[in-house]
């Protein structure tokens, strides 16, 4: 009901005018009747012919000269075109009140004035300029709802954009793990696989979706994290908890897996035996607070440089599909690393 009124509100608005001039009025004709007893049927006449006659030079004037006046940019034209017809309009007005009022009998003298005249091609006037701005009160929707609708197609653009490199940074950085397995001749080469077609799956067909819910999200998280685990042979401390209902929650997929590659990319190696990864994931009042704390490799200009292209990523895909609703905070500490993202989710 709601979405037939919004596509037909113009509409609306129209009869809602014409109601509400037609019901005043009649409303006034029947007051000015001090002295004697108002006659409805007359003034239902002659309210329902002030209506017509106006409706019909105003709607002529809204679907036909302002369309055309809009397109040429001729006044002259447009002038031309509208006094005839807004003439014959006005005196087939003055003439029908003159005998639905008075039934051309000169007693009420004031409909033969040339006052009344000049009213009557005023109050036209009035109301034909009023129905004309509708028109352009129209325009305007129209252009917004335009303007708003290619908006929406640039931002899903551009986040399909967004999405769409960071599944080839995954498959860079796993099949790296891979490998790098299969070169050891790792017995865990068979799980990796399986690990990495569970992802795929996940990444080629849920994650199509706007929201996805968070158990699968987390899900992919620790389908991830077990890779990562096998190819540090489980030499690194490595924790992520979960507090919260995570089956009720949805969350825009894949928003939060680069602070996860970034924390394993730039924070762990085999040679770093102080090295750890420590991530935490707490859902309460429809609020994630995602936490990821890192431990630092000495510095390299080149994955520092990588790293800054994928938080601006992330970033900007968080900025379009959370506006005003996420805050996000960053320590770079000496021999810490630590991000915290929260986000409203509805």
């Amino acid at each position: 009901m709601q979405s037939f009124i919004q596509r037909h509100r113009i509409v609306f608005i129209h009869l809602a005018f014409w109601l509400v001039y037609f019901s005043f009025f009649f409303y006034q004709i029947t007051m000015k009747w001090h002295d004697e007893e108002p006659d409805y049927m007359r003034a239902l006449l002659d309210a329902t012919l002030q209506v017509s006659c106006i409706s019909c030079i105003a709607y002529l004037n809204y679907f036909v000269f302002l369309p055309r006046f809009l397109k040429h940019k001729n006044p002259i034209r447009y002038f031309l075109e509208f006094i005839v017809p807004y003439a014959l309009i006005v005196y087939t007005l003055i003439k029908g009140k003159q005998y639905i009022v008075d039934g051309f009998k000169y007693q009420r003298c004031f409909l033969y004035t040339t006052n009344f005249a000049v009213n009557m091609a005023f109050i036209v006037l009035f109301i034909v300029i009023f129905v004309a701005m509708l028109k352009f009160a129209e325009n305007w929707f129209e252009l917004e709802a335009r303007n708003k609708e290619i908006e929406n197609e640039r931002l899903t653009s551009e986040l399909r954009f967004l999405k769409a490199q960071v599944n080839p940074h995954f498959l860079f950085n796993t099949l790296n793990n891979l490998y790098y397995l299969a070169f050891t001749n790792s017995p865990n080469t068979t799980e990796v696989i399986a690990k990495l077609s569970q992802m795929m799956r996940y990444m080629l067909y849920d994650s199509n979706h706007s929201r996805v819910p968070m158990s699968k999200e987390i899900e992919y998280m620790e389908n991830y994290i077990s890779l990562e685990k096998l190819r540090l042979n489980d030499e690194i401390p490595i924790t992520f908890t979960v507090e919260g209902d995570i089956h009720q929650a949805t969350i825009v997929p894949l928003i939060l897996i680069t602070f996860l590659e970034n924390a394993f990319k730039h924070g762990v190696s085999n040679n770093a035996p102080q090295a750890f990864v420590h991530i935490a994931l707490v859902l309460k009042d429809n609020t994630c607070c995602y936490r990821v704390e890192n431990s630092k490799l000495p510095k390299n200009t080149n994955n520092e440089e990588k790293s800054g292209i994928g938080l601006q990523n992330v970033k900007r895909r968080l900025e379009l599909s959370y506006p005003d609703k996420y805050e996000m905070k960053v320590e770079d500490l000496e021999d810490v690393y630590r991000i915290e993202v929260l986000i409203q989710l509805s």
